[in-house]
């Protein structure tokens, strides 16, 4: 079964550059993509049982990352939700682990470790 990650990023290339790089180093299947709180939002409440992953990043063309988050309180454990942010300071992660995102991610300097975790989570993941 697919290892299935819903993105919410603005900014197309990164998010195609994202898209391709998980789907050739961590075997993930996108099932979705949002630029925007309110399509990332709708989305991942309305979608439940569609996906494994989220990745999203904070500063939106409309909308706060944070607020995606806080949505997603009531997900499965199973499901996991990471953040991908230019501003990854210990503040930030402080606060996303607080809404209750799995981990933080610079999108500069830790790429690899975005990847390294999406192996880690499709290879743990329950079958099924």
């Amino acid at each position: 079964m697919a290892f299935r990650a819903y993105i919410v990023e603005d900014s197309p290339t990164i998010r195609e550059n994202l898209i391709e790089t998980l789907q050739e180093l961590a075997e993930v299947e996108p099932v979705g993509v949002a630029e925007t709180e309110h399509e990332g939002r709708h989305w991942l409440e309305h979608n439940g049982g569609r996906w494994d992953i989220a990745i999203i990043d904070l500063f939106l063309r409309e909308g706060s990352g944070l607020n995606i988050i806080e949505a997603c309180r009531s997900r499965r454990p199973t499901q996991k939700l990471v953040v991908l942010s230019n501003h990854a300071t210990n503040d930030v992660r402080w606060r996303c682990a607080q809404l209750g995102a799995d981990a933080v991610f610079d999108k500069s300097t830790e790429i690899d470790a975005l990847v390294e975790y999406c192996v880690k989570a499709r290879t743990t993941a329950p079958a099924g």
